[in-house]
């Protein structure tokens, strides 16, 4: 039984190591949304979202003021809307967006995902009209995100939908210029993706999901940082049960917080996802964390096993504080948000490529990288592909959510601001993977998918 003595254990993890609920993020079904008239359905779109999410920020406010635990974010996430799509008469889906934008503002959450479609297989109709809506979209709102599924362990590789989505991140970048490509910080393209992540920006609420839940997103890079930077000389295995045992506090914060906001919402608890999510805030990166462990940078050769340990310890100690971890759970890489991640592409020990190999062991993939703004979208399809064939051959969730920073080149800086923090323009391959990616096609399932 959790109570408040629990959470006033953490009070010196919350004033001086950054931990923070990262997000409540309250789930939504709008599959009785569907309308063959557009405007029909946009305004059952905003209506159900604005009716059940009203007093979601308020809820989130009280617990924070009264348990005196930061809730940084309230967000929602929907149906990936590809499914509404496909019914509706029109073929622009940005009027979807916009509904979804304004229900969005109207509510006071700061995101809401799920202007998403699942292709790992094959194209719906619907499928393809929201991915061909996707960069005006994302450009025409504030707080849309959107995701794409485009590979599966059990289905394989979907490579034309690997190469639309080089194009689709070109061509957001580009109608975005003015903001050094923020739309493509909007956007990420999955490998295995789950349906109840509460992190943006690839949230999206799945079909197996309830009509309405509420999921909980913890962080604390500080926190495990704080935890070992006094433990020099120890054993690798003391520094991965000293992360347990801050995981499992850490769970336990974020399962009190979902339940209160579960009870005073009533609206089912799903789950909590112990992801270490950095800030750019000095102290709350997971780049200091595997410093920690005896590396003199982040990108030094063992910074892959270091992560290794992170990442499973992390679990282990979230698995045992609570039955509902779920999401993607684990420790986050995002580039632009980890102040030590940054220093380390700025001196030049961290490349693509060792953080391609880095995503092999940890919760997601290659995020939030900034590359040239000339990079060629058969150059970032080639790389979707790359990260999509981790997923798949370790049956994990991968992603890409990388930006090619219009009118950047290799040593500039794009800056978005907030928790997006800034990114340093990162160096890409030059060699040709335009025949390659040309072919189309399906890469087959791997042999371990037949389970069955």
């Amino acid at each position: 039984m959790i109570n408040t003595g629990e959470i006033l254990q953490t009070i010196e993890m919350i004033d001086q190591q950054h931990l923070d609920i990262r997000t409540i993020t309250m789930g939504i079904s709008l599959l009785d949304c569907v309308h063959p008239d557009i405007d029909v359905s946009c305004g059952k779109i905003y209506d159900k979202i604005s009716r059940l999410a009203e007093n979601l920020v308020r809820t989130g406010e009280d617990i924070e003021s009264e348990f005196g635990i930061p809730i940084v974010n309230k967000r929602i996430s929907v149906t990936p809307v590809s499914l509404l799509a496909g019914s509706c008469e029109s073929d622009d889906c940005v009027p979807f967006a916009e509904a979804m934008d304004r229900a969005a503002k109207n509510v006071g959450v700061n995101f809401i995902g799920g202007f998403s479609a699942l292709v790992q297989k094959g194209f719906t109709v619907g499928d393809r009209k929201l991915i061909a809506s996707i960069p005006r979209a994302l450009a025409q709102t504030e707080r849309v995100c959107s995701s794409v599924n485009v590979a599966t362990t059990r289905a394989g590789i979907n490579m034309d939908a690997v190469a639309i989505m080089g194009r689709t991140i070109k061509e957001a970048a580009g109608l975005t210029e003015d903001s050094g490509g923020m739309a493509c910080a909007k956007l990420v393209v999955f490998a295995n993706a789950v349906e109840d992540n509460p992190f943006m920006a690839g949230a999206f609420h799945g079909e197996g999901e309830p009509e309405c839940v509420i999921n909980v997103g913890v962080s604390g890079p500080g926190v495990v940082h704080h935890a070992i930077s006094s433990l020099q000389g120890q054993p690798l295995d003391v520094i991965a049960e000293t992360i347990k045992r801050t995981a499992f506090r850490v769970t336990r914060m974020g399962q009190l917080v979902a339940q209160e906001a579960s009870r005073r919402l009533n609206v089912p608890f799903g789950i909590v996802d112990l992801s270490l999510a950095p800030t750019p805030a000095i102290g709350d990166s997971v780049a200091d964390i595997l410093e920690d462990m005896g590396l003199s940078s982040v990108g030094a050769h063992g910074t892959t096993a270091a992560l290794a340990l992170l990442n499973d310890a992390v679990k282990k100690g979230g698995v045992m504080a609570s039955s509902r971890v779920g999401g993607l759970s684990g420790a986050f890489i995002p580039v632009s948000e980890d102040a030590g991640m940054i220093a380390a592409v700025k001196r030049g020990a961290l490349c693509i490529e060792k953080l391609e190999a880095m995503t092999c062991v940890c919760s997601v993939g290659l995020d939030m990288i900034a590359v040239p703004g000339d990079t060629p979208a058969e150059t970032i399809s080639a790389i979707i592909a790359d990260e999509a064939a981790i997923g798949v051959v370790n049956s994990k969730t991968t992603a890409v959510r990388i930006i090619p920073a219009p009118g950047k080149k290799v040593g500039d800086t794009v800056e978005f601001g907030g928790l997006l923090g800034s990114a340093p323009v990162m160096p890409v391959n030059t060699n040709d993977s335009s025949l390659f990616v040309a072919r189309g096609g399906q890469i087959p399932a791997p042999l371990h998918s037949l389970k069955n």
